[in-house]
């Protein structure tokens, strides 16, 4: 406790931004380790076309690092740990009769470090909270710019014998396996550079104008809808309750016209993208309603009619990555995942989880804390998430467990923040 109370005296008093909470027993040494970890992961969180990718080895030296310098797992996350925990529980469950195929092994396995991941992150922004999460905020806009430009120069072939390497049936794929998920990974760095396109002062808001049209770029040459859907609808939310939250008429009147150039500026840009002959056909194959896989009492949306009625009657569920031996694909939906995953205690917990989360996401949208600004992106980019799982597995989309994470770990700091300010404006004796 003697050395608590030191190494908290020992952080300088200008190194800790306004409602940070840093951690008791961090130094000020300590503090800059801690935030500089905080953006390694962010960064490397674009790099996953490798199992273990450099996301899971430096988040997991990140936590170990965390732990032996100070983290606490607070009250606040026990119904967080336990939803976790029964979701986690079911899967493997489901998955015993097939423990002996490498394949789903490796899935649980991934599944259960998805979850420790969440608890990570939850307690790690649940302290330093500001500073940690500006890091967070640079590292995922690093590492979204290296995953975006290696993407659109795979897909013009600018790198010498990287056509085949960065791109997927002529779709930009980048630092990623998938052109699905690196679209949907691009979401919320693309959404952290629009803020600052926005509300920020014009030579920071330049840059960030370039920042957002490569991302914009690439996740329009990932050619996968969902992701075009969601850059678009959760941008809108977000700029939205920006404008709500916004303390002068000023603020709100540049974000309305900024937004509004924005959209010219985008619309301008697909015009003369559509222009080359390769990106038309395939825009005008993608942005299309009827595709084959979607259709059909087989399809993407019959098989999950089939599947929730298939659901009902199997408690335990039929185990992982096992639907394609009933159906012709996989689930596509998440939440259909779970219950043939994990049977009815994974199904019932996972939707859960996410209800809850944003649930608590709408009631913490309107609470002033400093960290109000990087909050509405990321939640913005977690209900986009949450939408798309109707359509497409993103139960190991890295990216999803570490906006879940950052979203408790900022309801914990939110609660934290708010009683201090009202002690702090309560009268004394």
């Amino acid at each position: 406790m003697a050395y608590a109370a030191t190494a908290q005296r020992s952080v300088p008093r200008g190194s800790v931004p306004e409602g940070s909470f840093p951690s008791v027993t961090a130094a000020s040494g300590v503090l800059a380790l801690q935030r500089a970890l905080v953006w390694l992961v962010g960064a490397s969180g674009a790099i996953v076309f490798i199992e273990p990718s450099p996301y899971e080895l430096v988040t997991l030296a990140a936590a170990v690092l965390f732990f032996a310098t100070g983290l606490r797992l607070r009250l606040v996350f026990m119904s967080l740990l336990l939803l976790l925990l029964l979701i986690n529980v079911g899967y493997s469950i489901g998955a015993i009769p097939f423990l002996n195929a490498p394949e789903v092994a490796n899935w649980i396995a991934t599944s259960w470090y998805m979850a420790v991941t969440v608890i990570f992150f939850a307690m790690v922004i649940s302290e330093d909270t500001a500073a940690r999460l500006d890091m967070l905020r640079r590292g995922l806009i690093v590492g979204a710019l290296i995953a975006a430009t290696t993407g659109i120069a795979g897909y013009f072939n600018l790198v010498p014998g990287g056509h085949d390497l960065l791109t997927l049936y002529e779709r930009a794929r980048g630092t990623f396996k998938d052109p699905n998920v690196l679209g949907a990974f691009l979401i919320l760095p693309a959404l952290f550079a629009l803020q600052s396109v926005v509300s920020d002062r014009f030579g920071k808001s330049f840059r960030s104008t370039i920042a957002f049209g490569i991302m914009a770029l690439a996740i329009l040459l990932a050619f996968s809808r969902a992701a075009w859907g969601g850059l678009i609808i959760t941008a809108a939310f977000m700029l939205a309750l920006m404008v709500l939250t916004s303390q002068s008429r000023a603020q709100r009147s540049r974000i309305i016209v900024m937004a509004v150039v924005a959209v010219i500026a985008a619309a301008v840009l697909l015009v003369v993208l559509l222009s080359f002959d390769s990106v038309s056909e395939m825009f005008k194959q993608r942005a299309s309603f009827d595709q084959s896989y979607d259709e059909g009492r087989f399809g993407r949306f019959g098989r999950h009619i089939l599947g929730a009625d298939m659901a009902l009657d199997l408690p335990f569920g039929i185990g992982p990555l096992q639907f394609h031996n009933y159906f012709p694909e996989d689930t596509h939906n998440s939440y259909l995942n779970a219950f043939m995953s994990g049977g009815w205690l994974a199904g019932i917990c996972y939707p859960a989880l996410v209800l809850i989360t944003v649930i608590m996401g709408f009631r913490h949208a309107f609470v002033r804390v400093p960290w109000q600004r990087p909050y509405l992106a990321i939640f913005a980019a977690f209900l986009g998430t949450v939408g798309e799982s109707f359509v497409i597995d993103t139960d190991h989309w890295r990216h999803f467990w570490m906006m879940l994470g950052a979203m408790w770990g900022m309801f914990a700091a939110a609660q934290r923040y708010k009683a201090s300010s009202d002690a702090n404006a309560s009268p004394g004796p």
